[in-house]
């Protein structure tokens, strides 16, 4: 049929219509709030790049759990700021590190909540590179002994999920074997498993204070023109252990996720980076954008691409728009 027979216009005539024949549903439960945990009691300290976010001692960020928690947010994933940092990163397993010990107050606190962790060493090191620095360049192998030692020490405390992020290769085998040898088989893992070496993450290395010394991260995050090696990325994930299959960052990379969904039908997060977040907070303070509008627009992209799960910045406030 064609006009003037069928006319498009008929199922756009008004809000109750459009959301009736509308293709693509957002909720709370698709949201994943990223939180930041730093040494320290009473500790909110803005981070000056992500305008709405903070890093918190232990003791502010479970009422923050609370707040998400009540929104119907059904999880967080957490990144830790450590008081000292070494060349190996060992705070990144220290049964008394933020993370641990956030983890156990938000599970004691809102045990319905969902904590994820993320599982990586850029954080912890003084080099801010992910791993074991071997002649000016990260180790791949000696590296995994390490990430299996903090995912376990993450798990050990309460963790529901652990989301390796430093794209080692081999990271979700060896996470996954030192977990089932010690009872945790049922732990999930979501991987970062194909994520891109982007622009986008400048706001985020101020809030986990994660800013390489020297050099880039391109030797092992991946390069942004290539497809067919996402697509095996994510396999040797999934064939490795990987529960849940991340897309990160999210909007330049829509295609990528539409075709992890399509080729494996596994569980995609996406994750809407910091970058991503924090040039429409600047548009929107420039006057450019109208920030409800932007931010739910952005969301629905990325659901409608395919992910099952959106790791956002915006998450609290787009919960309280859908109803949380």
């Amino acid at each position: 049929m064609r006009y003037p027979v069928y006319r498009m216009r008929r199922l756009r005539k008004n809000q109750t219509i459009r959301r009736m024949v509308r293709e693509t549903s957002l909720t709370p439960s698709d949201l994943i709030l990223p939180l930041f945990v730093t040494y320290g009691k009473d500790v909110k300290k803005p981070i000056g790049s992500m305008p709405g976010h903070f890093q918190f001692s232990v003791d502010r960020i479970v009422d923050e759990a609370e707040e998400v928690s009540a929104l119907h947010i059904p999880a967080v994933i957490l990144f830790g700021i450590p008081e000292h940092k070494d060349n190996i990163g060992s705070s990144a397993f220290d049964p008394n590190g933020p993370v641990q010990q956030a983890i156990k107050a938000i599970k004691d606190r809102v045990p319905e909540l969902v904590v994820i962790t993320d599982v990586c060493m850029c954080e912890y090191t003084s080099h801010g590179h992910c791993g074991i620095i071997k002649d000016n360049d990260v180790d791949n192998d000696s590296t995994l002994e390490l990430l299996a030692k903090e995912a376990l020490s993450h798990v050990r405390a309460g963790a529901d999920m652990v989301a390796p992020s430093d794209m080692m290769d081999g990271r979700v085998s060896a996470i996954r074997n030192v977990l089932d040898e010690n009872g945790f088989e049922y732990v999930p893992i979501m991987s970062y498993a194909a994520k891109f070496a982007s622009a986008f993450y400048g706001p985020f290395r101020e809030a986990a204070e994660s800013t390489p010394q020297f050099g880039d991260r391109r030797g092992y995050q991946m390069d942004p023109a290539n497809t067919d090696e996402a697509v095996r990325e994510v396999l040797l994930d999934i064939e490795e252990g990987a529960d849940i299959v991340m897309v990160k960052p999210a909007l330049p990379y829509l295609d990528i996720v539409r075709r992890v969904k399509d080729e494996y039908g596994y569980p995609v997060a996406a994750y809407n980076v910091s970058g991503e977040y924090s040039m429409i907070k600047a548009a929107v303070e420039k006057g450019w954008l109208d920030e409800e509008r932007a931010m739910m627009e952005v969301l629905l992209s990325i659901k409608r691409a395919g992910a099952d799960m959106i790791l956002t910045y915006f998450a609290k406030d787009a919960a309280r728009i859908l109803g949380g």
